[in-house]
């Protein structure tokens, strides 16, 4: 943690590097783990910590273990529609170069979370509800979203959530996974072969510069968006990502 920000300024700063690293561990942590992590003294800790509870931003859980608390939902939902919002204008140019519905997805916890989405003109075409949480491991998002976290957090994730298998394409062991993701980060981009749903087909790419880790995507029937399709739309989905990485690095720019 980084010193040398006036008093007041520097105790905001602390509080918020102490909320991140809480959600960065799941969601909660106990006082020594956040003194171990954080570097901060504990007496400054349990000030901020104290603070924190008081406006609900914490919770002390019976354990004495802190956890991220329920004041945040509403911030969070707020953010992630605003994000959701100010992505669209991407997001529409991509489905007018590429045909088919386009997506913006967040990792939020174990799962995958759509916040945004503009459809495909065609009347038959992918929805995915904003707001809809999907598996990681078997989606073109959730795996775009797995392989920005160091490998060993990808993989604790999946053995913790378990490997389901929503279609007979579905990839149910862990080491295989492991092995697409490494192909994943090689590539800059995944791809969902009808591991979700059969007769679909999604292709999605990282957003790096977002402060937390982010995907957009196109997704259709399979008999449209096929292998040599999704050749010819990987180079639009990295030009859009590129576009909102350089937005997120400099506001106000398009």
């Amino acid at each position: 943690m980084e010193e040398g920000a006036p008093g007041g300024v520097q105790s905001i700063a602390r509080a918020f590097y102490l909320l991140e690293l809480i959600n960065a561990a799941g969601g909660e942590l106990a006082i020594s783990e956040l003194a171990d992590r954080s570097g901060l003294p504990l007496p400054t800790i349990h000030r901020i910590i104290r603070t924190l509870i008081t406006s609900g931003y914490v919770i002390q859980q019976s354990s004495r273990r802190y956890a991220l608390g329920p004041r945040l939902i509403g911030l969070g939902e707020t953010a992630s529609r605003a994000l959701g919002a100010w992505a669209r204008p991407r997001l529409t140019e991509l489905v007018e170069a590429v045909g088919e519905t386009a997506n913006m997805a967040i990792l939020d916890g174990d799962k995958a979370v759509y916040i945004a989405q503009v459809p495909s003109k065609y009347s038959m075409r992918m929805f995915t509800e904003v707001g809809r949480r999907v598996d990681l491991h078997c989606t073109g998002v959730g795996k775009a979203l797995l392989a920005q976290l160091p490998p060993a957090n990808a993989l604790e994730i999946v053995r913790q959530t378990g490997m389901p298998a929503s279609t007979v394409r579905s990839i149910t062991d862990p080491d295989e996974l492991m092995k697409v993701l490494a192909r994943v980060r090689e590539l800059g981009y995944a791809i969902d072969h009808g591991e979700q749903e059969i007769g679909v087909r999604c292709v999605a790419v990282p957003v790096t510069g977002a402060p937390t880790p982010t995907t957009i995507s196109v997704s259709g029937p399979e008999t449209r968006l096929t292998p040599e399709v999704v050749e010819r739309v990987v180079p639009h989905l990295l030009e859009a990502a590129a576009g909102l990485d350089r937005q997120f690095r400099q506001p106000g720019t398009q």
